[in-house]
């Protein structure tokens, strides 16, 4: 096995270079780069974007009407101040050499600096990262301690009362888009038509230094509820569907029936034998999942509850064209993900020994 994990461990290093590589010539394809966006502000006459390139007056800036660039925007503004833009962007370099210096520098983890900020990617992500993993780590908790139970027991129940009703309700809690819920929430609970009971933005208060331990659990745990509930009402579906099916399918088999010919109970041939063969495949998909709820389906529910995230940092970058940021995060997320792929093939082993990455490489 520890072979099999050291090959996984460096086949993590060309996998990354594949993810980046093909995301740089798609982002670098994409018209409205930051040096549009510059541009853009510019025009404008921004005095943020003005003061990025040091004291441009409007003369200054529209100093040449036949200007060259092929910049969208471009017309009429100094080819000089084009160029100092590029350089401000890293443009005034090939597309290969910025892509090799990126790559050098995010293998010792350095993102650089963010665009449109004025702070690093690094800091941006410590400062985001609590939101995203509050809500994520809360939301991936409920949704396999509800959905795993669940699963199984309507698999026992299969075709009773209990398994109707109980698909009945998760399946209306998966066709109600997580969006349009976390808004009902707000409407009933927050202060929207009906009652006023939970906060409506920010993960805690703006005392919240000075309570005591008591009082800050109180007061974070009384914000995050709403936003972990909008979360996790479509997420039992899919999981607890798919616990039970793989359930039902094993308790089928031969080798159960005859443990129970041997004499042991249901419960003994459920969880003794039944359990360790139906996890595989719910283990199997913890991965993407745990990437999803953690940083992309949050999306929604940050803009929705205020909650200043990893999932909203992400989308601002790609409409601001923010590549350090853009980059940051598309790597941070390759890596976690790719990790937590060989800790969930490490997870196999211990769940059913029988599993033998080894011999298979």
């Amino acid at each position: 096995m520890t072979a099999y994990i050291i090959r996984r461990l460096l086949l993590v290093i060309p996998t990354l270079l594949g993810i980046l590589a093909i995301n740089f010539i798609i982002i670098q394809s994409a018209p409205g780069g930051p040096v549009e966006q510059m541009i853009a502000n510019l025009e404008g006459l921004e005095s943020g974007a003005s003061s990025r390139l040091g004291s441009q007056s409007g003369s200054e800036v529209r100093a040449s009407s036949n200007s060259n660039s092929s910049y969208q925007g471009a017309q009429g503004l100094d080819p000089d101040l084009i160029k100092k833009i590029e350089k401000l962007y890293g443009f005034d370099k090939p597309a290969y050499q910025r892509f090799g210096e990126m790559i050098v520098n995010y293998f010792t983890f350095d993102f650089g600096d963010s665009f449109f900020r004025d702070k690093s990617v690094t800091d941006l992500l410590i400062e985001k990262l609590p939101v995203s993993i509050s809500l994520g780590l809360w939301t991936t908790l409920i949704t396999y301690l509800v959905s795993i139970p669940l699963g199984i027991k309507k698999a026992i129940k299969h075709g009773e009362p209990f398994d109707v009703w109980s698909s009945s309700i998760v399946i209306v809690g998966y066709a109600i888009p997580g969006f349009l819920f976390a808004i009902l929430l707000i409407v009933v609970l927050a202060g929207g038509s009906y009652f006023n009971i939970f906060p409506l933005r920010g993960l805690t208060s703006t005392n919240f230094d000075s309570l005591t331990l008591f009082e800050q659990i109180k007061d974070y745990a009384w914000h995050i509820t709403l936003p972990v509930i909008a979360s996790v009402v479509g997420s039992f579906a899919t999981l607890t569907m798919l616990t039970k099916n793989a359930f039902l399918d094993e308790i089928g088999k031969q080798y159960v029936i005859t443990a129970k010919a041997k004499g042991l109970t249901e419960k003994q041939a459920l969880y003794g034998h039944v359990f360790r063969n139906a996890m595989l495949i719910i283990i199997a998909g913890f991965p993407a999942a745990i990437v999803g709820i953690f940083f992309t389906g949050s999306l929604l529910i940050e803009v929705i509850f205020s909650l200043d995230g990893i999932g909203l940092l992400g989308f601002e970058a790609v409409l601001s064209r923010d590549y350090p940021v853009i980059f940051g995060t598309l790597f941070i997320f390759a890596l976690i993900s790719l990790v937590l792929n060989i800790i969930s093939d490490i997870t196999y082993t211990l769940i059913d020994p029988r599993i033998d990455f080894e011999s298979r490489g």
